[in-house]
């Protein structure tokens, strides 16, 4: 009966980094996503619907980071998580010596040093999705969105929240 009440808006966050080239994309694609029709190409489509929160120049938590990884690891891994995942390997980031063996390590060492973190992460927290310092990985969490918008997933996997809100 009230079934309307059931459906929320997809909760998008962006820890983004002004300075990241892929971070920048990927915060121009999120945002054109909410203002212009979705997909790009077919001005008949509305635009997504999602609440965006644009989180600047600060890592996630590490509680955060631990659901993230969480949804960026198989789901029939039998590998531990990899810390590395949120380490960037470019050239311009200096050394960073030793690798943090905790999450709490790698938002100490972001906090200490933004070139060492790969930017932009973006999370799907009710959908749990997510993608590190990859621009084509946000463009896979739109187009899960476009496709529970134009109704191509079940209504039950929808309503199931599987993330940081549930």
């Amino acid at each position: 009966m009230f079934s309307g009440f059931k459906r929320s808006l997809p909760q998008i966050s962006i820890f983004h980094h002004p300075l990241s080239p892929p971070s920048i994309q990927a915060l121009a694609l999120l945002r054109n996503a909410l203002s212009s029709p979705y997909p790009p190409g077919k001005q008949s489509a509305p635009p997504l619907e999602f609440d965006l929160e644009v989180v600047e120049t600060k890592p996630p938590t590490p509680d955060q980071l631990k659901t993230i990884l969480s949804y960026i690891t198989p789901p029939r891994s039998t590998a531990p998580p990899a810390l590395s995942a949120f380490l960037s390997a470019h050239p311009a980031s200096p050394g960073i010596g030793e690798q943090p063996q905790s999450l709490k390590g790698i938002v100490s060492l972001a906090e200490q040093n933004p070139n060492v973190f790969k930017w932009p992460v973006v999370v799907d927290w009710i959908g749990g999705r997510a993608s590190v310092g990859d621009v084509e990985g946000v463009k896979e969490i739109l187009e899960a969105i476009r496709q529970q918008r134009d109704g191509e997933v079940k209504q039950d996997e929808v309503d199931q929240p599987k993330g940081w809100f549930s």
